[in-house]
């Protein structure tokens, strides 16, 4: 591995839901799900409650082998835990120091990028992150988003542009519209309310993990 780059992942990224809490992994992970995004939130920002959801859920991956269990953007605890990854967003990865990247790359951890735009997908290269993610593939109303969706065509080239990184595919993906992002040529496919809005989300995950089964993760 070039000691520049971020440690390569273990595994096919595949199906990957994105979860506001940890208990949602470790039922995600009984399921057969492999990799999971912890992506909690907090109003009162509980520094607390944070630590005690990302110590859980860098639990339940240690537990199960082949887990591939990130963190969104609580880097610190998520080295503090020894973590598998980190999921870190353009604005995230830009105001650590250069000092705290270095950090960052020493403790192991693998790295997820978010990016929107082609500006974006060349600064996260240069990252050379464990994968880059891009999207938003098609409208989402999960939080007010400040970029036109990629579209699959975007999607397409972009893979292939970033190629051999890893690329997961997030935004706006149902269950429906996941074959034709899966088509693209990802290497995974990020979702959230697929999962965690479904009136049955084992048997959503279950539909999922058939559909964005890939032969590798690199």
């Amino acid at each position: 591995m070039n000691e520049q780059n971020f440690r390569s992942l273990t595994g096919a990224l595949g199906f990957y839901p994105v979860v506001p809490d940890a208990e949602w992994v470790r039922r995600l992970l009984s399921w057969g799900v492999r990799t999971i995004q912890l992506r909690y939130k907090t109003v009162a920002n509980d520094g607390e409650a944070i630590a005690q959801q990302v110590r859980y859920a860098v639990a339940a991956g240690r537990a199960v082998a082949g887990a591939q269990v990130f963190i969104n953007d609580h880097w610190k605890l998520a080295i503090a835990e020894g973590a598998y990854g980190v999921h870190l967003g353009q604005e995230d990865w830009a105001a650590l120091t250069d000092r705290e990247r270095a950090l960052l790359k020493a403790s192991g951890l693998r790295l997820g990028l978010s990016t929107h735009t082609p500006q974006e997908l060349a600064l996260a290269q240069t990252a050379n992150p464990s994968y880059i993610a891009i999207g938003p593939v098609y409208p989402t109303t999960l939080k007010v988003m400040p970029y036109d969706p990629v579209g699959l065509d975007n999607l397409r080239v972009w893979t292939k542009q970033v190629s051999p990184c890893p690329v997961v595919a997030i935004g706006g993906i149902s269950l429906e519209r996941l074959p034709a992002v899966v088509a693209c040529g990802v290497n995974g496919v990020a979702v959230v309310s697929a999962v965690t809005s479904s009136a049955d989300p084992q048997s959503a995950v279950a539909t999922g993990l058939k559909m964005a089964s890939f032969q590798g993760a690199n």
